[in-house]
């Protein structure tokens, strides 16, 4: 077990890594889609290109930072039931669901995936829109997000079954990270300290 937990952490490290720069194509998008809309209205000057690379970083982030939302809990769970029962009991819903769902799921879809993959790279395949994009660069997103999903559910199955012997703490919990109604807490009790502070120095002066 302790190989395994010390297997658990590095996936994680490569998942943080991941996510944190994958983060940066949101910011390459929004300029790219900008410098299309500036070039198309001010130049008349455009390309199913620009359009298209748009799309290809949107899969790109949303494909390869799976394993990182993951990491993170924040794939959408449906708790009504499983949020009544105890928390080991909870464990082994995660357990079954990884081993019996997402695993078997993502090794079918990489199966499925990949010679599409490497026929679009074989034969050069291109996009049919004119001056469009090469396509296996975007084909290969699927398998190599599943893939790095695949990683961070094992991690992920690995802390599981250390919580159930007490080996780690809670791997659902969500560490140092707030929620949306925490930030929102804090930054109202922050406005409302500095309020305070600029009547009370009102008030000396």
């Amino acid at each position: 077990m302790i190989f395994l937990l010390f297997l658990s952490k590095k996936i994680d490290r490569i998942s943080e890594w991941i996510g944190r720069w994958v983060a940066w194509l949101v910011l390459a998008a929004v300029l790219i889609s900008a410098g299309n809309a500036i070039s198309r209205k001010a130049f008349n000057m455009s390309s199913n290109a620009y359009l298209e690379i748009q799309w290809y970083l949107f899969a790109a982030v949303f494909l390869l930072a799976s394993g990182y939302t993951m990491l993170r809990q924040e794939h959408v769970r449906i708790d009504v039931i499983s949020g009544r029962f105890s928390k080991r009991i909870q464990i082994w819903i995660d357990i079954v669901g990884l081993c019996i769902f997402v695993l078997p799921f993502i090794y079918m879809i990489i199966k499925l995936a990949m010679p599409l993959v490497i026929n679009a790279f074989v034969t050069k395949e291109m996009s049919s829109n004119a001056g469009g994009l090469i396509r296996w660069p975007v084909f290969a997103l699927l398998p190599l997000g599943l893939l790095l999903l695949g990683m961070q559910a094992v991690s992920e199955l690995i802390k599981r079954i250390a919580f159930l012997q007490g080996l780690v703490p809670d791997p659902t919990k969500k560490q140092g990270v707030k929620t949306p109604e925490e930030e929102l807490a804090e930054f109202l009790l922050q406005k409302e300290v500095a309020a305070r502070e600029a009547q009370l120095s009102g008030v000396l002066k």
